[in-house]
């Protein structure tokens, strides 16, 4: 079946953050033909699996109480066929989404003042929700190896810890730049963690957005010695779009943790919404991986487009990117401070990219591009930004 990457939602409806909230961001008017690659959110439509999903959930015209034990299983079927882990269902938790689901396992599996740690730069919304849920922060800087890909520095780490600290969120495959961790890598992560008696929480959200050549690998899988240790948190969002109805999971496989975990869970009384079940659902489907399949096969395209398209630029370089369609481009070598950097992206160029200092340590004179977008897109962004620093040719 032949899939539509080729044109994009209507962003006149207004209701996309991405496109209707740049005014907001750089508080003024932008212009018409600003491009927006900032929030991590798709520009491309709905898969039909899910058009048809959401069409039957309104023809039943039931939107009362239901059955959820779907949801699980289906959670449990796409881990195993797409990534060789099969989670026990009894083991899955429905959240309203990735951030819902971290601000959970902080307050239930930790206690005020602990020590978070993260591995900078980061998706930024770890920091608001350790600090959210009066938790504090420990960043552990990435280094950048002969590759350029990023790598963690544990022994780095090791020297800063105060004693604090009681967990850790891993960001797999890491957000900005898409590493893909390797086993060996994930293995001495989690050493470290039961050697420290911390919590590692793994976000495995961007886990279908593999490229060429790279795997995916469940932190679950490839560590099972720590499974005691191991909480999970995922969510269709990323990979079909759906960030919206605010959906995502926990997978706490230890019975210890589980059970802490549920105390709170109930007292909240948490329970997915209908919509968000059905789509998720939907999408953990033959039928969904097919449409996933092809999404990867453009996004991997758009990424190359715009890396070599940035790596061209004398003084700038995209990190190679192993997943996701968030790449991370670094404009140090420019010899400009950011703030002029950021004024030949916004008014020369006229594109809104995520500002790298947000991310943490090592963001500074960075910036994140999303290429969820039709090529036609990204190739404009390029020639716009190659346009904006022309005179470095």
């Amino acid at each position: 079946m032949k899939f539509d990457f080729e044109t994009i939602k209507d962003p006149a409806t207004g209701h996309s953050s991405k496109w209707a909230l740049m005014n907001l961001v750089l508080g003024r008017d932008v212009p018409d033909d600003m491009i927006p690659m900032w929030i991590a959110q798709s520009d491309f439509h709905l898969a039909p699996v899910l058009q048809e999903a959401m069409q039957t959930t309104i023809n039943t015209g039931e939107m009362g109480y239901f059955d959820y034990a779907q949801f699980a299983q289906r959670v449990a079927w796409w881990y195993e066929t797409r990534h060789g882990w099969k989670p026990n269902t009894d083991h899955v938790f429905a959240t309203h989404g990735i951030g819902n689901a971290i601000g959970i396992i902080l307050q239930a599996l930790t206690d005020p003042g602990d020590g978070v740690i993260v591995f900078s730069p980061v998706y930024h919304e770890f920091a608001n929700k350790i600090r959210k849920n009066g938790r504090v922060m420990l960043e552990s800087a990435l280094d950048i190896d002969d590759a350029g890909l990023f790598r963690m520095n544990l022994d780095a780490l090791e020297a800063q810890l105060t004693g604090n600290e009681r967990a850790v969120i891993f960001c797999s495959p890491h957000n900005p730049a898409g590493r893909v961790w390797e086993a060996a890598e994930i293995q001495a992560l989690l050493a470290f963690c039961a050697r420290h008696d911390l919590l590692l929480i793994s976000d495995e959200i961007h886990m279908d957005l593999a490229f060429t050549g790279h795997s995916h690998l469940p932190t679950a899988l490839h560590a099972p010695d720590s499974l005691p240790n191991l909480v999970v948190v995922s969510a269709a969002s990323k990979t079909f779009d759906i960030a919206g109805l605010r959906t995502g999971y926990v997978i706490i496989p230890d019975a210890d943790l589980r059970a802490r975990f549920a105390a709170l869970y109930a007292a909240l009384d948490i329970q997915p919404n209908r919509l968000g079940a059905d789509l998720t659902c939907a999408a953990y489907t033959p039928a969904g991986a097919a449409w996933a399949d092809a999404m990867v096969s453009v996004i991997e395209s758009n990424s190359k487009a715009l890396c070599d398209g940035m790596n061209a630029i004398p003084g700038v370089s995209a990190m190679p990117m192993q997943s996701t369609f968030l790449s991370w481009v670094d404009f140090t070598g420019t010899g400009m401070e950011d703030a002029e950097i950021r004024r030949r992206l916004h008014e020369s160029a006229r594109i809104l990219p995520t500002p790298g200092d947000g991310l943490g340590i090592g963001g500074a004179l960075h910036h994140r591009f999303n290429v969820s977008t039709t090529r036609a897109i990204v190739d404009e962004a390029v020639t716009r930004v190659q346009a904006a620093f022309a005179d470095l040719q």
